[in-house]
């Protein structure tokens, strides 16, 4: 094999690592949406304490064939999720062999391992039910730790953790109900500090959330009428780091787009009605606490 088909079957073993900590998914690169492209990088964040972009996951990842082959490092990553320590380990298993071997069964495997993954999965939804159906739900209110005042739920999310797999939970008037003794729960919002709770018949019946003062300044920008531009643009270049990477969703499936600092700044300077419509669902900060990741999504 040469590098860029040992690339292609490394982006296979991915899709196979992230279909094991999601069996719900059951599509393929082609398919794979906006928010598994944000499961896929809290999954390599988690399980390898390493972070790919989204705009990465976009251009390398998604495409049915790779022109070229990725830098090393990102390579790497990758290869640890699989279970190597580098790229090289990864192309010296496969070139040795291993993945000769497993190859020809593989497809043969596939169908074989949903409906195993399939019947596990119902197995566990009707063992949860029968172990914690007399168990009285637990109802936590999800609060801004600033204001006491409860968050809107379209701006968390919830997913309970158990066996190092992520399931989302619904969150209801800013609520989230758990039924499960020591169920493990992460929050996270594009506005506010993530934060993983651990709830059980003693836990406290709210939960605040700290929040991200610069994210709520862009927010600010985003959805105000300030026409001060000039303390705008000052503020901006504070909390936006040089190397910014938005991505914005367009409406009906029209594909993104892409801006820079420059050109983000520019856009958030003059309110525009457009500019409204936009929500912001995340956020990435670097190690300075500047933002150096945007998402929104044109609504």
């Amino acid at each position: 094999m040469n590098p860029l088909e040992l690339f292609q079957l490394l982006k296979t073993d991915v899709l196979l690592a992230y279909k094991k900590q999601h069996p719900y998914f059951e599509g393929t690169w082609k398919t794979f949406s906006s928010q598994d492209i944000l499961n896929l990088i809290d999954l390599i964040e988690n399980k390898i304490n390493q972070r790919v972009s989204e705009k990465w996951v976009y251009t390398h990842l998604k495409p049915e064939n790779n022109p070229k082959l990725p830098r090393k490092d990102m390579l790497d990553i990758l290869s640890q999720l699989v279970g190597c320590s580098s790229w090289d380990e990864y192309v010296f298993k496969n070139k040795k062999g291993v993945s000769k071997e497993i190859e020809p069964i593989r497809k043969k495997q596939k169908t074989g391992i949903w409906i195993i993954s399939g019947i596990v999965f119902i197995g566990i939804v009707a063992y949860s039910f029968y172990l914690f159906n007399d168990t009285e739900p637990k109802t936590i209110i999800i609060k801004d730790a600033f204001t006491n005042k409860k968050i809107n739920s379209d701006e968390i999310k919830a997913t309970v953790i158990e066996n190092e797999t992520e399931t989302p939970i619904k969150i209801v008037d800013s609520e989230i109900e758990v039924s499960k003794e020591n169920t493990k729960v992460v929050l996270k919002s594009p506005y506010y500090r993530k934060k993983t709770i651990v709830v059980n018949k003693d836990s406290q019946s709210d939960i605040a959330l700290q929040p991200d003062d610069y994210a709520m300044m862009l927010k600010a920008f985003m959805k105000s009428d300030i026409k001060d531009w000039q303390t705008r643009k000052v503020q901006l270049q504070k909390i936006l780091a040089e190397d910014l990477e938005v991505i914005v969703v367009l409406r009906d499936n029209l594909g993104f787009e892409y801006f820079n600092k420059v050109e983000f700044s520019e856009k958030l300077i003059v309110p525009s009605a457009s500019l409204k419509k936009m929500r912001l669902i995340d956020i990435q900060h670097n190690v300075k606490n500047e933002i150096n990741f945007v998402r929104i999504i044109q609504e």
